[in-house]
């Protein structure tokens, strides 16, 4: 039994929060540029950012869930969760928005060597580096298991060659970390090993993809015979698909917040702002009725979160369950962007308009089509759903 009296934690959290966030620092988020990042090369866009970012630090809180020794602040996960909950009330904004919070950290956690724990996961915590990730391969589609960007053996190092697609923010990252086959002999999934790449290395270099939504994070990585200590490779030598599919549950749990609502697209606000009737009622019945039902649907969602963090707690959950949440929420966002472009009608789809902000709206619904397919496509995480959450029969 827990002896932490989580009611005093929750109160003096949100008294803590409330003292020391700026201001500026609350809010909704309308560009991730607006954020922290972190990196060799990072700066801080105010003295309230860095501010926040280090009083955060300071309490563990960057990665609250962390042991003490990489940064963290030990929170089990009730305080984490009251931690989440009260940051939210008060719209904090992330002091640090990093990759390898959200998805490598909890691989090396559970993989790395303490020696690599103590440099990496520290550094992560500290903001000292810009991650990426080098999955996904232009030939490959959805099997992530058919790789052909190698590492060959070369006694002292590994030497790297081959490309990966989709990589977020490859050219703004500083390492990366990459599947990569180092056994072309057995089969596809027992010859994969798991390996941090320094971007700045000899070889390595990225070419950016456009979207039809606008600016794009995305590149494609190039690796040219490029050297790779061997001590970059994390957990054993060809046993990498293991951490790939542990480290894809955490990718998929932050993908799946993108389908709640958060208040910066709220169709609810969208509607009062485009009602054309005279008593403040959208006309439309059938548009009232798919306004209702999203608001059902994200309600829904909402609780179901709830949920499945409880039977976390009670040692219940399935690493699976961040397939369904990356599918409800992703598909959910989509239903969202449908129902706020149909609310606010051809008046923001003009994309050179300082009253649309540029197509700000159209942009994103164009941006949300590609959400069911990051991470996993929708088709992919209804196959992991139906086998290890309905344990339904392969055939």
């Amino acid at each position: 039994m827990s002896n932490v009296d989580y009611k005093v934690f929750r109160n003096e959290t949100r008294e803590w929060l409330e003292n020391i966030c700026p201001k500026s620092m609350t809010g909704k988020v309308n560009d991730v540029a607006e954020l922290y990042w972190g990196g060799i090369n990072a700066e801080f866009i105010s003295d309230d950012q860095k501010h926040w970012f280090e009083a955060m630090y300071s309490k563990g809180w960057i990665a609250p869930n962390w042991g003490k020794r990489y940064g963290g602040g030990e929170l089990d996960t009730q305080q984490h969760k009251i931690l989440i909950e009260e940051m939210n009330k008060l719209k904090c904004k992330p002091p640090l928005f990093s990759f390898g919070i959200s998805m490598l950290g909890p691989a090396l956690l559970k993989f790395a060597t303490q020696e690599q724990k103590d440099k990496y996961l520290n550094q992560i915590t500290k903001g000292e580096i810009k991650w990426a990730q080098g999955y996904s391969e232009p030939n490959a589609g959805s099997d992530l298991a058919g790789l052909q960007c190698k590492a060959e053996d070369k006694g002292d190092y590994f030497l790297v060659n081959g490309s990966k697609i989709w990589t977020s923010y490859g050219d703004k990252g500083d390492w990366i970390f990459c599947l990569v086959k180092t056994d072309f002999e057995v089969k596809k999934q027992m010859g994969i090993s798991f390996i941090l790449i320094d971007m700045k290395s000899e070889g390595v270099s990225t070419r950016p993809i456009k979207l039809i939504s606008g600016k794009s994070p995305f590149t494609e990585t190039f690796f040219d015979n490029v050297k790779v200590p061997k001590e970059n490779i994390i957990g054993e030598l060809n046993k990498g698909w293991t951490i790939a599919k542990y480290l894809l549950t955490h990718e998929r749990q932050m993908i799946g917040g993108v389908g709640g609502n958060d208040g910066k697209f709220d169709p609810r606000k969208i509607a009062s702002e485009y009602t054309d009737d005279i008593d403040g009622k959208i006309s439309d019945p059938i548009l009232r009725n798919e306004l209702a039902e999203y608001e059902m649907n994200d309600k829904i969602f909402s609780m179901t979160i709830e949920r499945a963090i409880d039977e976390e707690k009670a040692g219940n959950n399935s690493g699976a369950i961040s397939s369904l949440f990356k599918y409800y929420a992703t598909e959910l966002n989509q239903e969202r962007m449908e129902l706020i472009m149909a609310l606010s009608g051809h008046s923001q789809m003009i994309m050179d308009s300082e009253k649309t902000k540029n197509g700000y709206i159209a942009k994103q619904f164009l941006r949300s089509k590609g959400n069911t397919i990051e991470g996993g496509t929708s088709e992919v995480q209804l196959n992991i759903i139906a086998k290890n959450i309905l344990e339904l029969p392969n055939k």
